[in-house]
């Protein structure tokens, strides 16, 4: 592989970790960025979780009746906006095909094996690249419930690791105590042990410097992808802001903006870019923040101490590629924050921020081979591109140099 020349398009998490294993897997690797900097997308500032054992494929059985509530609801984790473009309307025609109860079962599944996969990377990874610099915290995951009825519901699916505890209303507040003001609004919580909590733009920077030290890394290269070159069935080169770039491989990991790319070679990827917020706010030492990182079930929002701030994201808006922040929405998400924790942080000196999480209609990430035998891919992991970054990077290595795969890979391929 040392002559292999590989091209990873996106230096976001998901194209650093790639460009990662490409290279301990022993092809020469060269970085291509359209930003000035890597992480500065939607690996900024994301949710900050890492949730392996966590995972809950947004379409299931229900979605879709709770989905047209949510529109009416002042603060509801969805807006739609509808566009007169064909990619939205064909990415919610398979999403509605995947709100089944047994296919939300078999990707759970799937997400799983990922999961495990990709907590076993980070700790590979770990080795060059100490946790302490991205602010790592394995603090677990608590779930809180409001209505009894979802309570049971969640309490009564399998618990297939045995590793979760199913909480009462008070023993959640005893576990954390920044829940106190919320505590009597709560039917209990479900605690899921070893989930992880870090800096996804720090964990980018930090990638990035033993990336350039790498021996094989042919660096970070600033441009921006205008066309994919194809000749005779293969891809020949790259048409970008500084010309005509050339590999033997590339790899597509630009999150949405890989879409775009894929279908200029006719070759169409079924995702679609769902736009979350977030708010950071520093933690003062009066401050009651959190230790766990807490997602509120049917608000649609988490809550992850992320070094000395908090960090608060939510909201799905499926609004085209529109990155600009809605006044509407940061105010709302600011409601709901001082509702749930009013004393975690210094609201009053919060940053806001918004991105955009390239999402597949069944919530799994797309890995490995197009029709051209040169053209990889590593996208569509949306809310989740932290959380399995290093495994579908571990995946990706695998595949290229034909080797087998840990797991079946049904699920997590293109389509024909």
């Amino acid at each position: 592989m040392s002559n292999q020349r590989v091209l990873v398009i996106g230096g976001g998490v998901v194209g650093l970790a790639s460009a990662w294993w490409l290279l301990e897997a022993g092809y020469r690797v060269t970085l291509l960025e359209r930003a000035e900097a890597v992480g500065t997308a939607s690996s900024y500032r994301n949710g900050g979780q890492l949730s392996y054992r966590y995972v809950s494929p947004l379409a299931d059985a229900g979605v879709p009746m709770k989905a047209l509530r949510w529109l009416f609801q002042q603060d509801g984790p969805l807006r739609f906006r509808p566009e007169a473009d064909l990619r939205q309307w064909r990415w919610l025609a398979r999403f509605l095909a995947n709100c089944t109860g047994e296919q939300n079962r078999r990707t759970t599944a799937k997400l799983l094996e990922l999961g495990e996969l990709s907590r076993n990377a980070m700790a590979q990874l770990a080795l060059s690249l100490p946790l302490s610099e991205f602010a790592w915290r394995e603090s677990g995951k608590l779930v809180v419930y409001r209505s009894r009825a979802v309570f049971d519901a969640a309490v009564s699916r399998p618990d297939a690791e045995g590793g979760r505890r199913v909480l009462s209303a008070a023993e959640t507040v005893a576990m954390e105590p920044a829940l106190a003001e919320l505590g009597p609004e709560l039917a209990g919580a479900i605690h899921n042990g070893g989930e992880a909590v870090a800096d996804c733009h720090a964990f980018c920077l930090a990638l990035e410097r033993r990336l350039r030290a790498h021996p094989r890394f042919g660096g970070v290269l600033r441009a921006e992808v205008r066309h994919l070159l194809a000749r005779h069935g293969r891809i020949s080169a790259l048409h970008t802001s500084e010309g005509a770039i050339g590999a033997d491989h590339f790899v597509l990991a630009a999150g949405i903006q890989s879409r775009t790319l894929a279908a200029g070679a006719g070759i169409y990827l079924p995702m679609y870019p769902l736009k979350g917020y977030s708010l950071t706010a520093p933690i003062r030492a009066q401050d009651r923040a959190p230790e766990i990182s807490v997602t509120d079930f049917e608000r649609k929002v988490l809550y992850a101490r992320i070094g000395d701030k908090l960090r608060v994201a939510a909201m799905v808006d499926m609004v085209g590629e529109d990155i600009s922040l809605d006044p509407e929405r940061i105010e709302g998400l600011m409601r709901l924050a001082r509702a749930a924790m009013p004393s975690a942080a210094d609201y009053g000196r919060v940053e806001a921020w918004a991105g955009l999480r390239p999402a597949t209609p069944n919530s799994a990430p797309i890995i490995g081979a197009t029709r051209y035998p040169n053209l990889w891919l590593n996208v569509g992991h949306g809310p989740l591109g932290f959380t399995f970054a290093c495994g579908t990077a571990a995946l990706l290595a695998d595949l290229m140099r034909g080797k087998s795969t840990p797991f079946a890979m049904d699920g997590l391929t293109l389509a024909a």
